[in-house]
């Protein structure tokens, strides 16, 4: 990239920066989401820098925001692999996946379980066709977002989403077996 290129890049980082994220902020839910929009906006001004000038940088920049805060809220709400597989067990305060797995205490029975989760995990994800496997690996295991997973396969964001959900509620229904079973509930 050309030095002047990048001088702007660093000069609009620098200029809109803390305001761009305040605005994103106040029209997202998380500040995860807020950071995830501001980083596609500068992605987009480094690529659009490189092909054409832009004249007024600062519309530009909050015209990209609101577009991919808009962008955000149409997609269907990405449904996230959780430990937590039955509501009815925190309401009992029984325990759950996250107590049994995220233990900082290493005895033979923790490790056991943990092996056996991950072994049974394993496991569910080869029952998956494989568009679903390898998207969920790529975003749960790998931390790899939607939006870099489309760019490597090009495949629409919105069939990736999808694809993982299938997979999520896969997992969820035979993890679940698991975890009926370890805890007798």
């Amino acid at each position: 990239m050309p030095e002047e290129k990048q001088n702007h890049i660093i000069q609009a980082i620098k200029s809109y920066g803390k305001g761009l994220l305040g605005f994103i902020r106040k029209r997202v839910k998380s500040d995860a989401d807020a950071e995830d929009i501001l980083q596609d906006v500068w992605y987009q001004l480094s690529a659009v820098v490189n092909a054409e000038p832009i004249e007024e940088t600062g519309a530009w920049l909050y015209r990209v925001a609101r577009n991919k805060i808009i962008d955000k809220s149409r997609k269907k709400t990405e449904e996230l692999f959780d430990l937590n597989f039955g509501e009815e067990n925190d309401e009992e305060g029984g325990p759950d996946f996250r107590e049994i797995l995220l233990t900082e205490s290493t005895t033979p029975e923790t490790e056991y379980i943990r092996n056996l989760f991950w072994e049974q995990l394993f496991l569910a994800l080869d029952e998956l066709p494989q568009e679903q496997r390898q998207v969920f690996i790529w975003q749960e295991l790998d931390g790899i977002r939607f939006n870099e997973i489309a760019e490597r396969t090009g495949e629409n964001v919105q069939t990736l989403v999808s694809r993982k959900r299938y997979a999520v509620v896969h997992l969820r229904k035979r993890l679940k077996q698991l975890y009926v079973e370890l805890t007798d509930y």
